[in-house]
């Protein structure tokens, strides 16, 4: 089998309902896929969803990459030599992580074609589905609960809270979230790097009898000591999102006892590939591991979705970047049904256009 062809595309995909968290306001997302075709008309999808603030790129450095290194190198190339492929573009693009995950995807999708099986199976098959948080961005209280209400008559019932920017307004929103909401629903909180150590021991002694099940990401990506300050001092599993890049920080993050648990996304690590080796140094290490993500199409989001059905050490997911995308093309690929998610059992990923 060999890649003959290849297309790449950016589509900017406007959220029905804009929302905050502690470093920006996010009112559209910029995704950019790929389309692989192989000289036995197997066809491979992928996505990359760029951020600036989170993985340094852009829709415009995305599509610039596949034109000058990855359509290039691609051509006649075997998908089923996807490690040698990795290894070779990483060289050539580096710090472009989402391009990586991009073309991991598109390759993954390949061989789940031809082999006639989604890519979950490929990986282990580990379980079928998943539940996933739902996210609440920086609100006012008001609307915080009001937005809760709303994914609850959904059927979500795990909640994700973002905050960041004043401790006290979060306090009041975690508190009578649960006043409202009871005991039966989780409840996560994100202060995307918005708190010094001293608000993180607060907010999580001022919410103990709200049940807080994780603090994600409360300090600065890049003091992980206060990180480690924060994990020591407070009872609530801390962990880290912004701090993981790459293996060597999983490596560094677990092996120094500065969290608790990591969270990967395939945009920030460079897709599955990676990931799976970021995972087994958290397995290794003792950490439990969720799987994230960006504002992706539902095409990025089935990636992450198959890569967390596969590994029995990945407790968690917070694959929600696609429900409020408007006009998302792939919006089919992943199921939900009363906040659970779950895959195609098509091969490969589950799209099948032409």
């Amino acid at each position: 089998m060999k890649i003959v062809s290849l297309e790449c595309w950016a589509e900017e995909l406007k959220l029905q309902e804009p929302y905050i968290i502690a470093y920006e306001e996010i009112d559209v997302s910029v995704n950019v896929f790929i389309k692989i075709n192989t000289d036995n008309s197997f066809t491979g999808w992928g996505c990359a969803a760029p951020d600036m603030e989170v993985t340094g790129e852009s829709g415009e450095t995305v599509i610039k990459a596949f034109q000058t290194v990855v359509e290039p190198y691609l051509k006649g190339k075997d998908p089923f030599t996807y490690s040698l492929i990795q290894e070779e573009l990483r060289r050539e693009l580096k710090h472009q992580p989402s391009v990586l995950a991009m073309v991991d995807m598109a390759l993954y999708d390949i061989i789940g074609k031809k082999t006639k099986e989604p890519v979950y199976r490929l990986l282990g098959g580990y379980r079928k589905s998943i539940p996933t948080s739902i996210t609440i961005g920086i609100l006012p209280v008001k609307e915080t609960l009001e937005m809760a209400k709303k994914f609850l008559s959904q059927g979500f019932f795990i909640l994700k809270i973002k905050g960041g920017q004043n401790v006290e307004v979060d306090i009041e929103r975690v508190i009578r979230i649960r006043e409202m909401v009871g005991e039966t629903i989780e409840m996560r909180f994100d202060a995307n790097q918005g708190y010094d150590v001293n608000q993180s021991v607060q907010f999580i002694e001022k919410t103990k009898a709200s049940i807080v099940e994780l603090l994600e990401q409360p300090t600065c990506k890049s003091e992980d000591d206060l990180l480690k300050q924060v994990t020591n001092k407070i009872s609530v599993p801390v962990m880290a999102d912004e701090s993981l890049m790459t293996l060597k920080d999983v490596f560094h993050l677990t092996s120094g006892g500065f969290t608790d648990m990591i969270n990967i996304k395939l945009m920030k690590v460079g897709g599955i590939s990676e990931a799976m080796r970021i995972n087994a140094v958290a397995l290794a290490g003792n950490v439990e591991t969720m799987v994230g993500c960006m504002d992706e199409s539902a095409m990025g989001i089935a990636a992450g979705l198959h890569f967390a059905l596969a590994r029995p050490n990945i407790l968690y997911a917070d694959l929600d970047g696609h429900f409020d995308l408007i006009d998302d093309p792939f919006s089919t690929m992943v199921i939900c049904k009363d906040g659970v998610l779950y895959p195609s059992d098509s091969p490969g990923f589950g799209w099948h256009a032409n």
